[in-house]
């Protein structure tokens, strides 16, 4: 059986990162799964609390179970950007195999109580549960935006790092290294790109000795996510672009097929369309050489 926390141990070891895909809909999961499964690579699911309560939180979580189970297959569920302990417990009791315990938003010390907290309680539910904590400020919510946020005064820092680990207890940590949630309507054409603060990334690695993940990759340039790999960011969450993707490829089926009523007839169109956007960054997280070596 896979375990989450051997995967990311081997991805770090390897100089690779896991891709992490939120899903809402059959048509996501699919993409995200079949995509892994032609590549041969691990992949992180992601549903944050408006998606689970969309799709139900035991309901992803069996999809999840029975494709990795069924298929003897390494995909893992992740409950994304989870703001209250009673959230944190419901996932973790569905059997998710994370949790982002996200109080960033909360003052340092008190983000620092209550993950602590949060850790205790849900590793007293499932011990190997990975709980990953959150501090900087990367933005909300992965929509298209006409203006970028000034976030640079709120980048986190290596000795900031290093105290909410020892702190907390967290399995992983989501810093802000110039990452943000969304994506501006520029990047969403091509005509623009986010960039990270790679010395920062290796900075945080080197004082928090942790796994880290990168919140808010979406538009990011490749040859800095390619940096920030090496530089020590073990996971990749992906979401605006995957939405992007999904829309388009829901138009694309409507207008190809406009007399067309039933959904397994047109919903293909928008599985590729996102199956292609999935490939793609699956790619770059996990070099050509090193396809297929984690399974």
């Amino acid at each position: 059986m896979h375990a989450l926390r051997s995967v990311l141990e081997q991805a770090q070891q390897m100089r690779v990162a896991v891709g992490h895909f939120n899903v809402a809909d059959l048509v996501l999961l699919k993409a995200v799964f079949v995509s892994a499964q032609e590549l041969k690579v691990p992949v992180l699911v992601g549903v944050s609390e408006g998606e689970r309560e969309f799709m139900g939180v035991p309901q992803i979580s069996v999809l999840v179970r029975s494709l990795r189970e069924e298929f003897d297959f390494p995909i893992f569920l992740n409950a994304d950007h989870t703001h209250s302990l009673v959230k944190a417990v419901e996932a973790a009791k569905a059997g998710f195999d994370a949790v982002v315990f996200d109080l960033s938003a909360l003052p340092f010390e008190q983000n620092v109580r209550q993950t602590k907290e949060a850790v205790e309680a849900l590793k007293a539910i499932n011990p190997s549960i990975l709980v990953e904590g959150e501090i900087g400020d990367i933005g909300t919510g992965s929509e298209i935006h006409t203006e970028a946020p000034d976030l640079s005064k709120t980048l986190t820092t290596p000795e900031e790092a290093r105290q909410f680990v020892e702190s907390t207890g967290v399995d992983i940590l989501a810093p802000a290294v110039g990452n943000r949630h969304g994506m501006l309507k520029s990047m969403v054409q091509g005509e623009a790109r986010k960039h990270l603060d790679i010395e920062r990334i290796a900075q945080i690695k080197k004082a928090a000795r942790i796994l880290l993940t990168l919140h808010g990759g979406s538009g990011t340039d490749d040859n800095d996510l390619r940096i920030a790999i090496a530089a020590g960011i073990n996971i990749v969450h992906i979401n605006t672009e995957v939405r992007v993707a999904w829309r388009r490829g829901l138009e694309s089926g409507l207008a190809k097929q406009p007399d067309e009523i039933a959904p397994y007839k047109i919903l293909p169109t928008a599985v590729d369309s996102v199956k292609q956007v999935v490939l793609s960054r699956l790619k770059l997280f996990n070099s050509e050489q090193k396809l297929g070596k984690g399974l």
